[in-house]
């Protein structure tokens, strides 16, 4: 078939290179526009712009879903993954077998933008893979393959991303197939559960929680936003922690080191910071950070 792939970030990566090597024809990747990044604000590519360059696949960047008939109608299918951008019918129906998604829950579990996110910091044990034909609805399409898989305990966004990434990529030739067989996909079955956008605010750590709420959400939003605190009058990101059974009475948000370990209070116990990102600095070993601090006596953070 003559594949294009509508995708931003790099969970997209290992889609692109199977399709490289499929016998598809990889016919152009379609991403959204440069964007500010950085302190400095400088314009900068998506992770999938970036790869299409290096291997010189033919790249799109529309400024709206509206201008992007031109670039799908010479399509057999349109794949997408986390582009970012609902399609209006038009373009739904332009390519010969339609579209379809790769999204990273069960649905109809966790429709939207945060199904990964949102699972964490829920504390799901399993999630999944699904791919779907896509429809006008947000997730609701009819569904071609899922897989399951199960979530292991250190795991955040980042690495639960990576791992589903590539369950995803291993269900295209079942799905492929599938398509060019005429088969049709299955209506989902259930009541739908929403995983809206994650913004700053929801990262934000109230220390008045449960130590397991609050590890949640530090995997939950690792990289990106990202659990955070303040510290001193500035924002200090947690990237990594852990749960503990040393028993330390701490009040909510208050620091402490012992024994070569970073330790905060709960609501309800301790947990251990493994790693940091101080404001305008590199994630570091929270000791390390701990060390430079150098806290004051029933110092808290909050």
């Amino acid at each position: 078939m003559r594949i294009g792939v509508a995708a931003t970030p790099n969970v997209a990566i290992p889609t692109l290179n199977w399709l490289l090597e499929s016998g598809h024809e990889l016919v152009r990747v379609i991403t959204q526009p440069d964007r500010p990044a950085g302190r400095g604000r400088e314009l900068k590519q998506s992770e999938v712009a970036l790869w299409a360059d290096q291997h010189s696949i033919p790249l799109v960047k529309p400024a709206n879903a509206n201008e992007l008939l031109p670039y799908v109608a010479d399509l057999d299918l349109l794949l997408t993954i986390a582009y970012g951008v609902l399609l209006p019918q038009f373009i739904l129906d332009a390519p010969k077998y339609g579209c379809a998604n790769m999204h990273f829950s069960l649905l109809p579990n966790y429709r939207g933008a945060a199904p990964v996110q949102r699972a964490l910091l829920a504390g799901e044990v399993r999630t999944g893979v699904t791919i779907f034909k896509l429809d006008s609805g947000m997730d609701t399409g009819p569904i071609y393959a899922t897989q399951t898989v199960d979530i292991a305990p250190e795991w955040r966004s980042s690495e639960l991303l990576s791992e589903l990434s590539l369950v995803g990529m291993q269900l295209l030739p079942q799905v492929f197939q599938s398509i060019l067989s005429g088969q049709s996909p299955a209506s989902q079955v259930g009541i739908g559960t929403l995983a809206k956008k994650i913004s700053k605010a929801d990262a934000q750590i109230d220390w008045n929680s449960s130590a397991a709420i609050i590890l949640n959400s530090i995997r939950a939003f690792f990289p990106e936003p990202c659990a955070w605190t303040n510290f001193r009058g500035e924002v200090l990101k947690l990237s990594k922690a852990s749960s503990t059974q040393t028993v330390l009475d701490l009040e909510p948000g208050e620091l402490k080191t012992l024994d070569s370990f970073c330790y905060v209070g709960t609501g309800n116990g301790a947990i251990v910071i493994e790693s940091v990102i101080p404001s305008g600095k590199r994630e570091m070993s929270a000791i390390d950070w701990s060390r430079g601090a150098r806290f004051l006596d029933k110092e808290r953070c909050g």
